[in-house]
């Protein structure tokens, strides 16, 4: 028997196996938090043809029964059948694109110049052993070695103390002694153990991503990404601080995203047998909401005036706090923020992009379901952010998907007919449409005259690629088992979003007295800047109209400062010197941000003046 995936790819399945085992047995990952037991409700697949018995089906509506929505883990096929993986139950490990960038990852971190320095330190001690006549406790002992060193004033917590005498016994009193500064002791480990791991975590409010690192070399193991489980409370940070606060969802907000962490942890360190134990330390870059939901502290002044989050720089909390299923001991690195609406994640953009140390003055972006923007050099920095909405991530558009296998990247439209051609993540048959994807769509659209400047399809054009459909009038992107539309109502959260980053980008500009011919650089930093094409973005007026070779585009940089952080204590220190220097400037509180949306809510703008190079193809 087989599996027939949407992708067109097959997988053999064995009498009486789930397809949750069929699938990991293949490499296909979803996401299981309960490990297959049927209660979390998230492997969720779509038989689309063939017979099946289901177990258990009680974390499904009836509604998603109708439409032959089953969990993968109590389904078993009983003869061949086809499925469709839906896209929140997906569960990426061994991403191509990240792993392909591990080699840049490594130069990167080479071209600071600094040494690795994990956070967890160690030293070997060989304690003598007690006996009748020196009869102190275990800890008087290892004390009374550590100031033979010249170590004095250690801490040690009663975690470490709890099962310090019989790790000392286990390695005949012969121990590498973890700890951190402080000085706090960590752990105990074998002089023979020497593997040592650490992870780097981006929440991102949309997406989890995860590195496995090796600490002796900094090489990038594995990585794994999920959509962020969170989203099932709100697609934005406001709405899930109100679930956390008014709706008393804290602690379920804080479980979720530890589960979607934990899941991809837990298959990636399976996939290469290593040991939980040895994953030694962690750091997590988020913005600032999703970093008080992780470590569950109260996020609701976040959206109250003043805008006052409880914590900016975070201490350095344990695994075990952290509900991480790693060594409990294991201490967890966050990433300092700035104000309630910059966070870690662009303090870790910064850090890789190294804008902070360069004299040119540049624009960095982030562009995700919050738009943060830094603009400055190695003198000055200011901040600022807007809500940009999740749908370049994928969420809130009727085919839209992260930018993994299966999602069309690219898309050209031929003037005459109208007739789109595609390019797909993977090469594969395409079962969704990324950020890029979209942005290409639309400022193809526009050019070719499938849609005015606000955005409306022109339904006088002849071609049958535009069609009545559920939610009203769409294109059609690709024909297939599965069509691919992107419907009015998309391109209107389309040009939403983009409205919102570009009157970041104009009011955060001008207020610091600067216009777009003083920015010298402008990186591009978010989950999908691996693909975009600038040309493209800047016809729907999502980025400025400025030369072409200003433009960097530098994919996850939350991530990326995660890792550099990890690997280094200098680095660690740089950007907390990046969070204390930057200035925030609430956007929410100026009378001109408005304007400047309102403005930006057409293709690509109101004043055609400040897009030149647009206007030419318009006319």
């Amino acid at each position: 028997m087989n599996i027939k995936l949407s992708t067109g790819k097959s997988i053999p399945i064995a009498k009486d196996e789930s397809i949750l085992s069929a699938l990991k047995r293949s490499g296909v990952y979803l996401v299981a938090s309960c490990g297959g037991k049927g209660t979390c409700g998230k492997c969720r697949v779509k038989i689309q043809g063939g017979k099946y018995r289901t177990s258990a089906s009680g974390k499904i509506s009836q509604v998603d029964k109708e439409k032959g929505i089953v969990l993968a883990c109590q389904t078993f096929p009983e003869n061949d059948i086809s499925v469709e993986i839906l896209e929140e139950a997906r569960l990426v490990v061994g991403d191509k694109i990240a792993l392909a960038k591990s080699k840049d990852l490594a130069e990167l971190f080479r071209s600071f110049g600094k040494e690795i320095a994990p956070i967890v330190k160690r030293f070997n001690i060989k304690l003598p052993r007690p006996t009748i006549e020196d009869h102190i406790s275990d800890l008087e002992r290892l004390k009374r070695e550590l100031e033979i060193k010249g170590i004095k004033g250690m801490r040690f917590s009663q975690a470490f103390i709890s099962s310090m005498a019989d790790d000392l016994r286990k390695h005949n009193w012969e121990i590498h002694l973890a700890y951190v500064d402080g000085p706090e002791a960590i752990f105990v480990t074998s002089e023979k153990q020497t593997s040592r791991y650490g992870i780097a975590v981006d929440i991102g409010t949309t997406t989890v991503v995860v590195y496995l690192i090796d600490l002796s070399d900094g090489k990038l193991i594995d990585v794994g990404s999920t959509y962020n489980s969170q989203i099932r409370y709100g697609d934005d940070v406001i709405t899930r601080i109100v679930h956390a606060t008014e709706g008393g969802g804290l602690e379920e907000l804080r479980d979720t995203v530890t589960e979607d962490i934990n899941n991809i942890l837990e298959t990636i360190i399976e996939k290469h047998g290593i040991n939980k134990e040895h994953v030694e330390c962690a750091v997590v870059s988020g913005n600032t909401t999703m970093s008080h939901l992780f470590w569950g502290l109260n996020p609701g002044h976040i959206r109250e005036e003043p805008y006052i989050p409880t914590v900016n720089s975070f201490p350095l909390w344990k695994a075990g706090t952290a509900r991480l299923h790693i060594n409990k001991q294991a201490p967890v690195y966050t990433l300092p923020c700035v104000a309630s609406y910059v966070g870690g994640d662009i303090v870790s953009g910064v850090l890789a992009s190294k804008m902070h140390k360069n004299t040119e003055t540049a624009l960095f972006m982030d562009i995700g379901t919050n738009g943060e923007i830094a603009v400055g050099n190695n003198e000055w920095l200011v901040t600022a952010a807007c809500s940009a909405g999740p749908c370049f991530e994928g969420s809130g558009i009727k085919h839209g998907m992260r930018a993994t296998e299966g999602a069309i990247e690219a898309v050209k439209i031929a003037p005459d007919t109208f007739e789109p051609s595609v390019s797909v993540i993977g090469n594969t048959v395409p079962i969704g449409i990324c950020g890029s994807g979209m942005i290409d769509v639309i400022s193809e659209m526009l050019i070719s005259g499938v849609i005015d400047q606000k955005g409306k399809f022109v339904r006088e054009i002849k071609t049958g690629r535009l069609r009545q459909g559920d939610e009203g009038m769409e294109f059609v992107i690709h024909k297939g088992a599965k069509d691919i539309v992107l419907t009015e109502v998309d391109i209107e959260n389309i040009m939403r979003a983009k409205a919102a980053i570009y009157a970041g980008i104009a009011l955060l500009i001008k207020e610091v007295g600067f216009t777009l011919d003083n920015i010298e650089r402008v990186y591009v930093a978010g989950g999908f800047g691996n693909y975009l094409n600038v040309d493209r973005a800047i016809i729907i007026g999502m980025l400025p109209d400025i030369p072409k070779e200003k433009f960097r585009f530098l994919g996850n940089t939350s991530i990326t400062g995660a890792y550099l952080c990890l690997l280094s204590e200098d680095l660690r220190q740089e950007a907390e010197e990046i969070a204390r220097k930057m200035t925030y400037m609430e956007l929410s509180v100026s009378r001109n941000f408005m304007d400047e949306y309102m403005s930006a809510l057409f293709l690509p703008h109101t004043d055609l003046s400040l897009f030149p190079t647009v206007a030419k193809l318009l006319k």
